[in-house]
Protein backbone atom coordinates (compact mmCIF):
# COMPACT_ATOMS: atom_id res chain seq x y z
CA UNK A 1 0.00 0.00 0.00
CA UNK A 2 1.43 3.39 -1.03
CA UNK A 3 1.69 6.35 2.12
CA UNK A 4 0.11 8.91 1.37
CA UNK A 5 2.48 11.90 0.66
CA UNK A 6 5.38 9.22 -0.93
CA UNK A 7 6.24 10.39 -4.06
CA UNK A 8 7.06 7.37 -6.40
CA UNK A 9 8.32 7.15 -9.58
CA UNK A 10 6.22 7.76 -12.69
CA UNK A 11 6.43 6.37 -16.28
CA UNK A 12 3.94 8.28 -18.91
CA UNK A 13 3.87 6.17 -21.81
CA UNK A 14 1.89 5.99 -25.57
CA UNK A 15 1.82 9.88 -25.00
CA UNK A 16 1.73 12.73 -27.46
CA UNK A 17 4.30 14.89 -25.99
CA UNK A 18 4.63 18.86 -26.36
CA UNK A 19 7.32 20.03 -24.63
CA UNK A 20 6.36 23.74 -25.92
CA UNK A 21 10.63 24.83 -25.76
CA UNK A 22 12.44 26.06 -28.37
CA UNK A 23 13.16 22.29 -29.37
CA UNK A 24 9.73 21.51 -30.08
CA UNK A 25 10.32 17.65 -30.09
CA UNK A 26 8.31 15.06 -30.28
CA UNK A 27 8.35 12.37 -27.63
CA UNK A 28 5.84 9.81 -26.29
CA UNK A 29 7.06 8.93 -22.78
CA UNK A 30 7.95 10.90 -19.71
CA UNK A 31 10.26 9.91 -16.93
CA UNK A 32 9.87 11.13 -13.24
CA UNK A 33 11.45 10.43 -10.44
CA UNK A 34 11.36 12.43 -6.88
CA UNK A 35 8.87 14.98 -8.05
CA UNK A 36 11.22 15.97 -11.34
CA UNK A 37 11.79 15.00 -15.09
CA UNK A 38 13.94 13.08 -15.81
CA UNK A 39 14.24 11.86 -18.62
CA UNK A 40 11.85 12.51 -22.18
CA UNK A 41 12.15 10.43 -25.41
CA UNK A 42 10.33 7.38 -26.98
CA UNK A 43 9.73 4.16 -24.98
CA UNK A 44 11.92 1.87 -26.70
CA UNK A 45 14.82 3.98 -25.53
CA UNK A 46 14.40 3.05 -21.78
CA UNK A 47 16.22 0.98 -19.53
CA UNK A 48 14.39 -2.80 -18.80
CA UNK A 49 14.82 -1.42 -15.11
CA UNK A 50 13.06 1.82 -15.45
CA UNK A 51 9.86 -0.29 -17.02
CA UNK A 52 9.96 -2.59 -14.22
CA UNK A 53 10.44 -0.48 -11.18
CA UNK A 54 8.19 2.83 -12.38
CA UNK A 55 4.15 3.22 -12.06
CA UNK A 56 3.33 3.08 -15.42
CA UNK A 57 0.39 5.37 -16.62
CA UNK A 58 -0.56 4.37 -20.32
CA UNK A 59 -1.74 7.88 -21.94
CA UNK A 60 -3.86 6.64 -24.48
CA UNK A 61 -2.31 8.75 -27.27
CA UNK A 62 -3.61 11.55 -26.04
CA UNK A 63 -1.44 14.83 -25.32
CA UNK A 64 0.73 15.68 -22.64
CA UNK A 65 1.31 19.68 -22.07
CA UNK A 66 3.39 21.67 -19.23
CA UNK A 67 1.18 21.89 -16.62
CA UNK A 68 -1.35 25.24 -17.29
CA UNK A 69 -0.04 28.54 -15.02
CA UNK A 70 -2.66 30.76 -13.89
CA UNK A 71 -0.62 34.10 -13.47
CA UNK A 72 -2.99 36.21 -12.01
CA UNK A 73 -5.66 34.87 -9.78
CA UNK A 74 -7.29 35.98 -5.85
CA UNK A 75 -7.49 32.52 -4.72
CA UNK A 76 -9.36 33.76 -1.24
CA UNK A 77 -12.00 35.37 -3.36
CA UNK A 78 -12.35 32.60 -5.49
CA UNK A 79 -13.00 30.36 -2.97
CA UNK A 80 -15.43 32.52 -1.14
CA UNK A 81 -17.42 33.24 -4.40
CA UNK A 82 -17.80 29.30 -4.38
CA UNK A 83 -20.44 30.16 -1.64
CA UNK A 84 -21.41 32.69 -2.36
CA UNK A 85 -25.42 32.90 -3.66
CA UNK A 86 -24.31 32.80 -7.45
CA UNK A 87 -25.79 36.33 -8.85
CA UNK A 88 -23.31 35.37 -12.13
CA UNK A 89 -25.22 36.05 -16.02
CA UNK A 90 -26.00 32.14 -16.19
CA UNK A 91 -28.41 32.23 -13.09
CA UNK A 92 -29.81 35.25 -12.78
CA UNK A 93 -31.78 37.70 -15.44
CA UNK A 94 -33.19 40.34 -13.33
CA UNK A 95 -32.75 42.20 -10.31
CA UNK A 96 -36.03 40.68 -8.90
CA UNK A 97 -33.82 37.49 -9.63
CA UNK A 98 -31.33 38.25 -7.47
CA UNK A 99 -33.32 39.38 -4.30
CA UNK A 100 -35.30 35.95 -4.77
CA UNK A 101 -32.07 34.08 -5.06
CA UNK A 102 -31.00 35.98 -1.64
CA UNK A 103 -34.10 35.68 0.31
CA UNK A 104 -34.02 31.97 0.02
CA UNK A 105 -30.22 32.07 1.98
CA UNK A 106 -31.47 34.66 4.23
CA UNK A 107 -34.39 31.78 4.75
CA UNK A 108 -31.60 29.48 6.02
CA UNK A 109 -29.20 31.82 7.25
CA UNK A 110 -28.66 32.79 11.35
CA UNK A 111 -30.53 36.26 11.76
CA UNK A 112 -27.64 39.24 11.84
CA UNK A 113 -25.12 36.77 9.70
CA UNK A 114 -23.39 37.73 6.82
CA UNK A 115 -24.91 36.76 3.46
CA UNK A 116 -22.31 36.93 0.67
CA UNK A 117 -23.42 36.86 -3.12
CA UNK A 118 -21.19 37.80 -6.07
CA UNK A 119 -21.18 37.54 -10.10
CA UNK A 120 -23.72 39.94 -10.85
CA UNK A 121 -22.81 41.55 -13.88
CA UNK A 122 -25.34 44.71 -14.85
CA UNK A 123 -24.70 44.59 -18.20
CA UNK A 124 -26.43 40.98 -17.93
CA UNK A 125 -28.99 41.92 -16.19
CA UNK A 126 -32.76 43.09 -17.82
CA UNK A 127 -33.00 46.69 -15.71
CA UNK A 128 -29.27 47.35 -17.14
CA UNK A 129 -28.05 49.57 -13.76
CA UNK A 130 -26.98 48.00 -10.68
CA UNK A 131 -29.28 46.82 -8.33
CA UNK A 132 -29.87 49.41 -4.82
CA UNK A 133 -29.52 49.26 -1.36
CA UNK A 134 -32.96 49.47 -0.99
CA UNK A 135 -34.23 46.57 -3.75
CA UNK A 136 -31.44 43.96 -1.37
CA UNK A 137 -33.54 44.98 1.41
CA UNK A 138 -36.44 43.40 -0.15
CA UNK A 139 -34.71 40.32 0.52
CA UNK A 140 -33.72 40.58 4.00
CA UNK A 141 -34.04 42.95 6.93
CA UNK A 142 -32.49 41.07 9.54
CA UNK A 143 -29.33 40.18 7.17
CA UNK A 144 -26.10 42.62 6.45
CA UNK A 145 -26.01 41.64 2.80
CA UNK A 146 -22.87 42.30 0.16
CA UNK A 147 -23.46 41.75 -3.40
CA UNK A 148 -19.90 41.46 -5.21
CA UNK A 149 -19.87 42.60 -8.79
CA UNK A 150 -17.83 39.92 -11.10
CA UNK A 151 -15.24 42.55 -12.04
CA UNK A 152 -14.16 42.62 -8.42
CA UNK A 153 -14.34 46.37 -8.34
CA UNK A 154 -17.61 47.04 -7.14
CA UNK A 155 -20.22 45.86 -4.83
CA UNK A 156 -23.49 46.35 -3.80
CA UNK A 157 -24.58 46.81 0.40
CA UNK A 158 -28.32 46.34 1.96
CA UNK A 159 -29.13 49.24 5.03
CA UNK A 160 -27.74 46.77 7.13
CA UNK A 161 -24.88 46.17 5.96
CA UNK A 162 -24.38 50.04 5.27
CA UNK A 163 -24.75 51.01 9.16
CA UNK A 164 -22.61 47.83 10.29
CA UNK A 165 -19.59 48.97 8.44
CA UNK A 166 -20.30 52.96 9.16
CA UNK A 167 -21.68 54.31 5.64
CA UNK A 168 -23.63 56.99 6.50
CA UNK A 169 -24.86 59.85 4.56
CA UNK A 170 -22.07 62.22 5.60
CA UNK A 171 -19.17 59.62 5.07
CA UNK A 172 -16.26 61.13 3.14
CA UNK A 173 -15.20 58.61 0.49
CA UNK A 174 -11.87 56.74 1.13
CA UNK A 175 -9.23 58.41 -1.68
CA UNK A 176 -9.69 56.26 -5.18
CA UNK A 177 -13.18 55.14 -4.04
CA UNK A 178 -16.53 55.60 -5.62
CA UNK A 179 -19.78 56.08 -2.94
CA UNK A 180 -22.54 56.02 -5.20
CA UNK A 181 -25.77 57.87 -4.34
CA UNK A 182 -29.25 58.99 -5.21
CA UNK A 183 -29.31 61.54 -7.56
CA UNK A 184 -31.89 63.13 -5.69
CA UNK A 185 -31.57 62.98 -1.84
CA UNK A 186 -28.07 62.45 -1.80
CA UNK A 187 -27.86 59.34 0.05
CA UNK A 188 -25.28 56.25 -0.63
CA UNK A 189 -27.31 53.89 -2.64
CA UNK A 190 -25.32 50.76 -1.79
CA UNK A 191 -23.11 51.15 -4.72
CA UNK A 192 -19.11 51.12 -4.16
CA UNK A 193 -16.60 51.09 -6.03
CA UNK A 194 -13.12 50.41 -5.76
CA UNK A 195 -13.90 49.97 -1.75
CA UNK A 196 -11.92 46.67 -1.56
CA UNK A 197 -9.61 47.76 0.89
CA UNK A 198 -11.52 49.71 3.23
CA UNK A 199 -14.22 47.06 3.73
CA UNK A 200 -11.63 44.28 4.22
CA UNK A 201 -11.12 45.73 7.67
CA UNK A 202 -14.63 46.27 8.30
CA UNK A 203 -16.31 43.09 6.99
CA UNK A 204 -15.78 40.03 8.88
CA UNK A 205 -13.64 37.38 6.88
CA UNK A 206 -14.84 33.67 7.02
CA UNK A 207 -13.56 31.46 9.50
CA UNK A 208 -10.29 29.69 8.89
CA UNK A 209 -12.37 26.21 9.23
CA UNK A 210 -14.74 28.03 6.27
CA UNK A 211 -11.68 28.75 4.13
CA UNK A 212 -10.00 25.54 4.60
CA UNK A 213 -13.23 23.71 2.89
CA UNK A 214 -14.00 26.60 0.77
CA UNK A 215 -10.11 26.43 -0.74
CA UNK A 216 -10.54 23.13 -0.58
CA UNK A 217 -12.49 23.15 -3.73
CA UNK A 218 -10.84 25.67 -5.37
CA UNK A 219 -8.40 24.05 -5.79
CA UNK A 220 -9.86 20.97 -7.15
CA UNK A 221 -11.54 23.37 -9.53
CA UNK A 222 -7.17 24.42 -10.24
CA UNK A 223 -6.57 21.37 -10.57
CA UNK A 224 -9.21 19.43 -12.45
CA UNK A 225 -8.33 21.85 -15.34
CA UNK A 226 -4.73 21.63 -15.57
CA UNK A 227 -3.34 24.13 -13.52
CA UNK A 228 -0.39 23.20 -11.85
CA UNK A 229 0.63 26.48 -10.41
CA UNK A 230 -1.02 30.25 -9.43
CA UNK A 231 -0.06 33.43 -8.79
CA UNK A 232 -2.15 35.27 -6.31
CA UNK A 233 -2.32 38.82 -7.02
CA UNK A 234 -4.49 40.28 -4.00
CA UNK A 235 -3.57 44.19 -3.53
CA UNK A 236 -4.14 43.70 -0.05
CA UNK A 237 -2.27 41.00 0.60
CA UNK A 238 -0.50 41.86 4.55
CA UNK A 239 1.83 39.49 6.42
CA UNK A 240 -1.32 37.91 8.15
CA UNK A 241 -3.10 37.04 4.44
CA UNK A 242 0.26 35.56 3.50
CA UNK A 243 0.48 33.18 6.79
CA UNK A 244 -3.11 31.94 6.40
CA UNK A 245 -2.02 30.88 2.39
CA UNK A 246 0.78 28.93 3.38
CA UNK A 247 -1.08 27.25 6.42
CA UNK A 248 -3.72 26.07 3.48
CA UNK A 249 -1.01 25.21 1.64
CA UNK A 250 0.99 22.85 4.74
CA UNK A 251 -2.33 21.54 5.33
CA UNK A 252 -2.92 20.00 1.75
CA UNK A 253 -5.97 22.22 1.60
CA UNK A 254 -4.68 23.60 -1.45
CA UNK A 255 -2.30 21.73 -4.17
CA UNK A 256 -1.29 23.93 -6.75
CA UNK A 257 2.30 25.56 -6.19
CA UNK A 258 1.35 28.83 -4.73
CA UNK A 259 3.10 32.38 -5.89
CA UNK A 260 1.95 34.99 -3.85
CA UNK A 261 2.14 39.38 -4.18
CA UNK A 262 2.28 41.23 -1.35
CA UNK A 263 0.82 44.55 -1.37
CA UNK A 264 2.88 47.07 -2.30
CA UNK A 265 1.24 49.34 1.28
CA UNK A 266 2.57 46.34 3.35
CA UNK A 267 6.19 45.86 2.11
CA UNK A 268 7.46 46.65 5.61
CA UNK A 269 5.75 44.52 7.43
CA UNK A 270 7.38 42.16 4.77
CA UNK A 271 10.62 43.17 5.46
CA UNK A 272 10.51 43.31 9.10
CA UNK A 273 10.16 39.72 8.81
CA UNK A 274 13.23 39.71 6.80
CA UNK A 275 10.94 38.05 4.16
CA UNK A 276 12.45 39.19 0.83
CA UNK A 277 11.29 38.95 -2.71
CA UNK A 278 11.66 36.13 -4.31
CA UNK A 279 11.95 33.77 -0.97
CA UNK A 280 10.97 30.36 -1.55
CA UNK A 281 9.87 27.41 0.51
CA UNK A 282 7.73 24.15 -0.21
CA UNK A 283 4.81 26.15 0.90
CA UNK A 284 4.98 29.83 -1.47
CA UNK A 285 6.97 32.00 -2.66
CA UNK A 286 7.04 36.09 -2.77
CA UNK A 287 6.49 37.99 -5.93
CA UNK A 288 5.53 40.89 -7.05
CA UNK A 289 4.31 44.04 -5.17
CA UNK A 290 1.44 44.75 -6.65
CA UNK A 291 0.00 48.21 -7.17
CA UNK A 292 -3.81 49.47 -8.20
CA UNK A 293 -3.80 52.03 -10.73
CA UNK A 294 -7.40 52.90 -11.66
CA UNK A 295 -9.39 55.80 -13.51
CA UNK A 296 -11.95 56.96 -11.09
CA UNK A 297 -13.86 60.26 -11.71
CA UNK A 298 -11.82 61.24 -14.43
CA UNK A 299 -8.41 61.05 -12.65
CA UNK A 300 -5.73 58.48 -12.24
CA UNK A 301 -5.30 57.17 -8.75
CA UNK A 302 -2.80 57.50 -7.60
CA UNK A 303 -1.32 60.22 -10.12
CA UNK A 304 1.44 59.25 -11.94
CA UNK A 305 3.63 61.52 -10.32
CA UNK A 306 2.88 59.57 -6.78
CA UNK A 307 2.53 56.12 -9.18
CA UNK A 308 6.74 56.85 -10.34
CA UNK A 309 7.58 57.25 -6.80
CA UNK A 310 5.44 54.07 -5.87
CA UNK A 311 7.26 52.04 -8.18
CA UNK A 312 10.70 53.67 -7.55
CA UNK A 313 10.40 53.06 -3.92
CA UNK A 314 9.43 49.04 -4.50
CA UNK A 315 12.48 48.95 -6.61
CA UNK A 316 14.78 50.16 -4.17
CA UNK A 317 13.60 47.42 -1.48
CA UNK A 318 14.16 44.73 -4.64
CA UNK A 319 10.63 44.07 -5.42
CA UNK A 320 9.38 44.34 -9.17
CA UNK A 321 6.40 45.70 -9.50
CA UNK A 322 2.69 44.46 -11.08
CA UNK A 323 0.74 47.33 -11.60
CA UNK A 324 -2.95 46.63 -12.66
CA UNK A 325 -3.95 48.88 -15.38
CA UNK A 326 -7.11 49.00 -17.59
CA UNK A 327 -7.79 51.71 -19.26
CA UNK A 328 -5.64 53.00 -22.11
CA UNK A 329 -4.40 56.26 -19.73
CA UNK A 330 -3.60 53.91 -16.78
CA UNK A 331 -1.43 51.61 -19.47
CA UNK A 332 0.26 54.80 -20.82
CA UNK A 333 0.99 55.66 -17.11
CA UNK A 334 2.29 52.46 -15.60
CA UNK A 335 4.49 52.18 -18.73
CA UNK A 336 5.30 55.41 -18.28
CA UNK A 337 6.70 54.99 -14.55
CA UNK A 338 8.26 51.75 -15.43
CA UNK A 339 10.30 53.45 -18.19
CA UNK A 340 11.19 56.15 -15.41
CA UNK A 341 12.36 53.65 -12.60
CA UNK A 342 14.36 50.87 -14.66
CA UNK A 343 15.25 47.97 -12.19
CA UNK A 344 18.54 46.04 -13.15
CA UNK A 345 17.64 42.47 -13.18
CA UNK A 346 13.69 43.08 -12.00
CA UNK A 347 11.24 41.89 -13.92
CA UNK A 348 8.44 44.34 -13.93
CA UNK A 349 4.33 43.72 -14.97
CA UNK A 350 1.93 45.53 -16.51
CA UNK A 351 -1.57 43.37 -15.26
CA UNK A 352 -4.57 43.29 -17.96
CA UNK A 353 -3.15 46.55 -20.17
CA UNK A 354 -6.84 45.93 -21.42
CA UNK A 355 -7.11 49.21 -24.19
CA UNK A 356 -4.19 49.54 -26.02
CA UNK A 357 -4.64 52.36 -28.93
CA UNK A 358 -1.51 53.30 -30.31
CA UNK A 359 -0.15 55.52 -28.10
CA UNK A 360 -0.89 53.04 -25.05
CA UNK A 361 0.76 50.56 -27.55
CA UNK A 362 3.84 52.88 -27.91
CA UNK A 363 4.27 53.24 -24.30
CA UNK A 364 3.96 49.48 -23.92
CA UNK A 365 6.80 49.13 -26.43
CA UNK A 366 9.28 51.59 -24.58
CA UNK A 367 9.12 50.33 -21.31
CA UNK A 368 8.50 46.20 -22.19
CA UNK A 369 7.47 44.79 -19.35
CA UNK A 370 5.85 41.59 -18.97
CA UNK A 371 1.35 41.94 -19.89
CA UNK A 372 -0.41 39.57 -18.29
CA UNK A 373 -4.08 39.68 -19.36
CA UNK A 374 -7.11 37.15 -19.60
CA UNK A 375 -8.18 36.10 -22.76
CA UNK A 376 -11.73 34.30 -21.10
CA UNK A 377 -12.90 38.23 -20.77
CA UNK A 378 -13.16 38.25 -24.78
CA UNK A 379 -15.92 35.24 -24.07
CA UNK A 380 -17.03 36.28 -20.90
CA UNK A 381 -17.12 39.75 -21.64
CA UNK A 382 -17.11 40.46 -25.43
CA UNK A 383 -20.91 41.33 -25.93
CA UNK A 384 -20.77 44.04 -23.30
CA UNK A 385 -17.14 45.37 -25.25
CA UNK A 386 -18.78 45.34 -28.51
CA UNK A 387 -22.11 47.15 -27.42
CA UNK A 388 -20.37 50.01 -25.35
CA UNK A 389 -16.59 50.57 -26.57
CA UNK A 390 -17.60 49.92 -30.87
CA UNK A 391 -14.98 50.97 -32.92
CA UNK A 392 -13.08 51.13 -30.09
CA UNK A 393 -12.96 47.08 -29.59
CA UNK A 394 -9.83 46.94 -31.85
CA UNK A 395 -7.38 48.18 -29.51
CA UNK A 396 -9.05 45.79 -27.10
CA UNK A 397 -6.19 42.80 -25.43
CA UNK A 398 -3.87 43.49 -28.56
CA UNK A 399 -2.33 39.62 -28.15
CA UNK A 400 -0.70 39.49 -31.73
CA UNK A 401 0.75 43.09 -31.95
CA UNK A 402 2.59 42.41 -28.20
CA UNK A 403 3.56 38.89 -29.58
CA UNK A 404 4.91 40.10 -32.82
CA UNK A 405 6.66 42.97 -31.47
CA UNK A 406 8.18 40.19 -29.21
CA UNK A 407 6.73 40.96 -26.24
CA UNK A 408 6.44 39.02 -22.98
CA UNK A 409 2.79 38.36 -23.03
CA UNK A 410 1.09 35.71 -20.30
CA UNK A 411 -2.15 34.41 -19.43
CA UNK A 412 -4.44 34.58 -16.19
CA UNK A 413 -8.17 34.11 -15.35
CA UNK A 414 -8.29 36.04 -13.03
CA UNK A 415 -10.59 34.12 -10.69
CA UNK A 416 -12.97 34.82 -9.62
CA UNK A 417 -13.77 37.21 -12.34
CA UNK A 418 -13.59 34.20 -14.84
CA UNK A 419 -13.67 30.98 -14.20
CA UNK A 420 -10.19 29.13 -14.28
CA UNK A 421 -10.46 27.59 -17.09
CA UNK A 422 -7.49 27.56 -19.62
CA UNK A 423 -8.92 25.62 -22.50
CA UNK A 424 -11.80 28.07 -22.97
CA UNK A 425 -9.14 30.98 -22.34
CA UNK A 426 -7.01 29.60 -25.63
CA UNK A 427 -10.28 29.53 -27.14
CA UNK A 428 -10.87 32.64 -26.45
CA UNK A 429 -7.57 33.74 -27.83
CA UNK A 430 -7.64 32.42 -30.88
CA UNK A 431 -11.89 32.61 -32.18
CA UNK A 432 -11.75 35.98 -30.34
CA UNK A 433 -15.78 35.51 -30.50
CA UNK A 434 -17.87 36.74 -27.74
CA UNK A 435 -20.91 34.94 -25.90
CA UNK A 436 -23.47 35.59 -28.39
CA UNK A 437 -21.10 35.07 -31.15
CA UNK A 438 -19.82 38.71 -31.83
CA UNK A 439 -16.24 38.92 -33.27
CA UNK A 440 -13.64 41.21 -30.80
CA UNK A 441 -11.06 42.33 -32.87
CA UNK A 442 -9.94 39.89 -34.54
CA UNK A 443 -7.10 40.98 -35.99
CA UNK A 444 -5.25 40.39 -32.89
CA UNK A 445 -6.38 36.49 -33.32
CA UNK A 446 -3.13 34.12 -31.89
CA UNK A 447 -2.67 30.55 -33.20
CA UNK A 448 -3.60 27.39 -30.65
CA UNK A 449 0.41 26.64 -29.56
CA UNK A 450 1.15 30.81 -29.33
CA UNK A 451 -2.07 30.64 -26.64
CA UNK A 452 -0.82 27.46 -24.98
CA UNK A 453 2.10 29.34 -24.21
CA UNK A 454 0.60 32.43 -22.72
CA UNK A 455 -0.28 29.80 -20.19
CA UNK A 456 3.10 27.61 -19.82
CA UNK A 457 5.88 28.95 -21.17
CA UNK A 458 4.73 32.91 -20.90
CA UNK A 459 3.28 32.59 -17.70
CA UNK A 460 6.18 30.79 -15.94
CA UNK A 461 8.29 33.76 -17.32
CA UNK A 462 5.88 36.15 -15.93
CA UNK A 463 6.26 34.78 -12.41
CA UNK A 464 10.50 34.54 -12.56
CA UNK A 465 10.20 30.66 -12.57
CA UNK A 466 11.07 29.28 -15.81
CA UNK A 467 13.81 27.35 -14.52
CA UNK A 468 11.20 25.56 -12.30
CA UNK A 469 8.26 24.53 -15.07
CA UNK A 470 6.58 25.95 -18.00
CA UNK A 471 8.07 23.63 -20.32
CA UNK A 472 8.54 19.70 -20.56
CA UNK A 473 12.57 19.77 -19.98
CA UNK A 474 14.86 17.00 -17.80
CA UNK A 475 15.52 18.36 -14.38
CA UNK A 476 12.03 20.39 -14.00
CA UNK A 477 9.71 19.91 -12.05
CA UNK A 478 7.22 17.84 -13.06
CA UNK A 479 3.85 19.76 -13.54
CA UNK A 480 1.85 18.19 -16.29
CA UNK A 481 -1.27 18.23 -17.59
CA UNK A 482 -2.95 15.01 -20.34
CA UNK A 483 -5.44 16.60 -22.51
CA UNK A 484 -7.81 14.59 -24.41
CA UNK A 485 -6.89 16.35 -28.07
CA UNK A 486 -3.65 18.13 -29.51
CA UNK A 487 -4.88 21.87 -29.29
CA UNK A 488 -2.43 22.80 -31.77
CA UNK A 489 -3.75 19.81 -34.54
CA UNK A 490 -7.62 20.18 -33.67
CA UNK A 491 -10.07 23.29 -35.20
CA UNK A 492 -9.79 26.44 -34.01
CA UNK A 493 -13.58 25.81 -33.05
CA UNK A 494 -12.96 22.77 -30.91
CA UNK A 495 -10.93 24.25 -28.84
CA UNK A 496 -13.02 24.99 -25.54
CA UNK A 497 -13.90 21.42 -25.73
CA UNK A 498 -10.95 19.64 -25.06
CA UNK A 499 -10.88 18.02 -21.72
CA UNK A 500 -8.07 17.89 -19.23
CA UNK A 501 -8.18 14.26 -18.22
CA UNK A 502 -4.91 14.22 -15.61
CA UNK A 503 -3.11 16.73 -13.91
CA UNK A 504 0.46 15.91 -11.87
CA UNK A 505 1.57 18.78 -9.71
CA UNK A 506 5.56 18.01 -7.96
CA UNK A 507 5.16 14.48 -9.40
CA UNK A 508 1.83 13.45 -8.00
CA UNK A 509 -0.88 12.74 -9.66
CA UNK A 510 -3.80 15.16 -8.33
CA UNK A 511 -6.57 14.80 -10.67
CA UNK A 512 -7.63 12.22 -13.12
CA UNK A 513 -6.00 8.36 -13.60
Amino acid sequence: MRVPGEQRDILLVNGNVLSLDAAQFRADTIFISRGRIRWIGKCQELSPKVLSTAHVIDCGGQTIVPGFIDAHCHVLAFAASLIAVDCSPDAVSSIDNIVQEIRRRAEATPQGEWIRASGYSEFDLRERRHPTRWELDRATSHHPIRLNHRSGHACVLNSVAMERVGIASDIEEPRGATIDRDLGTGEPNGLLLEMEPWLEDRIPPLSEFQLRETVSEASRQFVSQGITSVMDATVSTSLERWNLLRRLRADGSFVPTLQVMPGVARLDEFEESTLSYGYADELSSLGHAKIMLVLTGGSLEPSPETLRDIVAAAHARGFPVAIHAVESDAVIAAAEALAASPASGLRDRIEHASECPPVAMAALLEARPVVVSQPGFLHESGDRYLHELREATQWLYRFKTLIDNRMFLAASSDAPVTAPDPMLAIHAAVVRRSKSGGLVSPTERINARQALMLHTSNAAYAMCSERETGTIASGKRADLAVLSHDPTEIEPESLASVKVTMTIVNGEVVWGE
